[in-house]
């Protein structure tokens, strides 16, 4: 309390109320009843700064707000290093994944080496057969699957006839008119360079980098990503949803087109739909050898037969057979401490030429993609 030029400070301890003077605290004083000399803080009582204020709380304050600090920072640390050491797990098993799946292709090559040279009792194929669309197999350390997709159930880039590429893309849900100026694109790319520059060449060279059509054959169907007009989710894909709302495969151009199938006759047990229609299957047809792929896989000309009132003049485009030329796609999932599945799946791919006659090797891999290569999804 404040009393003429003379400041008492009070202390309330204990519910008494003391005077800066060291006693209890009476009804205000007059100005000539100043407090007397200072006196030492008796034992127990907080002793006070020079500008009379005590110092102790203050610095618990600090203490405290330093503890706060510290505490959020290592609240952080241990945020950031567990996410590292969730990543660095996931990096670890995204390898052994790989691996995984890189030894599941040598496994399918060497079964198809071995082929029909082994059966079971019931004279089914004890490893591989033609036809078979699909291998499984299981691993002290996961699983993989490996699918075939064979070159031959697909149209050449190259020499399919204008009519069925503009088929195709119909096929793929591509609207007419977009379909015509990538079909106008398409054949520009692989038909001879004309005189001077083409529209297409000058828009080519207008890019940067710029370059201009190759005006000669495709060598890698991947080409068809430089076409003017060319969506990246039309050459590889996209998933839509069907009619109970999932996520469904809806196929690509890398799926339909090939740069090694011969482009006559097509593989009736691996083509895409898409295929089928663009070569001029009826869509009856097409629905019955989808739901017959379905139930069981095409591994002998028998099957075809059984659909030639249905195919009517596309049937003569039809074959049996998956050619030399396939697509090995292996999808692996590592097993984890408790016995089950990874929820990580890695994905390879080898295109595989098969040459069982040649004296160097039985097959020779022409091209290799670490992340999955062709296809979208499972063939119907």
């Amino acid at each position: 309390m404040i009393s003429g030029n003379t400041v008492h400070f009070v202390w309330f301890l204990g519910g008494v109320r003391l005077s800066a003077c060291g006693g209890p605290s009476g009804p205000p004083r007059s100005q000539a009843s100043a407090c007397p000399a200072r006196h030492p803080a008796p034992a127990g009582r907080p002793a006070a700064a020079k500008n009379g204020f005590p110092t102790k709380g203050s610095a618990l304050l600090a203490v405290l707000w330093l503890s706060a600090a510290l505490a959020a920072i290592a609240f952080s640390v241990a945020a950031t290093v567990r996410g590292e050491l969730e990543r660095s797990a996931t990096a670890a098993d995204g390898v052994r994944s790989y691996f995984l799946a890189r030894g599941a292709i040598d496994r399918a090559l060497l079964w198809m080496q071995w082929g029909g040279q082994h059966r079971n009792p019931d004279g089914t194929p004890r490893y591989w057969a033609p036809g078979m669309r699909r291998l499984h197999f299981e691993f002290p350390n996961g699983v993989a699957e490996v699918d075939f997709l064979p070159e031959a159930g697909k149209l050449n880039v190259n020499t399919i006839p204008p009519q069925e590429l503009l088929r195709l893309l119909a096929a793929l849900g591509v609207e007419p008119d977009r379909a015509g100026g990538l079909l106008a694109a398409i054949l520009d790319w692989r038909s001879p360079a004309p005189q001077g520059l083409s529209g297409f060449d000058s828009h080519y060279l207008s890019l940067t980098p710029s370059f201009r059509a190759r005006h000669a054959s495709l060598e890698e169907v991947e080409e068809l990503l430089l076409v003017k007009g060319m969506p990246p989710e039309l050459f590889h894909g996209s998933y839509v949803r069907d009619a109970d709302g999932k996520l469904a495969a809806q196929p690509g151009l890398r799926d339909c087109l090939s740069v090694y199938s011969n482009g006559g006759q097509v593989d009736m047990s691996s083509a895409q739909p898409a295929v089928l229609a663009a070569i001029g299957v009826p869509p009856d047809a097409i629905m019955a050898i989808v739901q017959a792929r379905r139930l069981a896989p095409f591994q002998s000309p028998d099957r075809l037969r059984m659909f030639a009132a249905q195919l009517g003049p596309a049937g003569g485009r039809l074959m049996f057979g998956t050619g030399s030329i396939t697509t090995l796609r292996a999808t692996a999932r590592i097993r984890l401490e408790d016995g089950k599945l990874s929820d990580l799946r890695r994905t390879v791919s080898a295109l595989v030429k098969l040459a069982p006659n040649t004296a160097d090797a039985p097959y020779h891999i022409l091209r290799w993609y670490d992340q999955g290569g062709l296809s979208m999804g499972d063939l119907e």
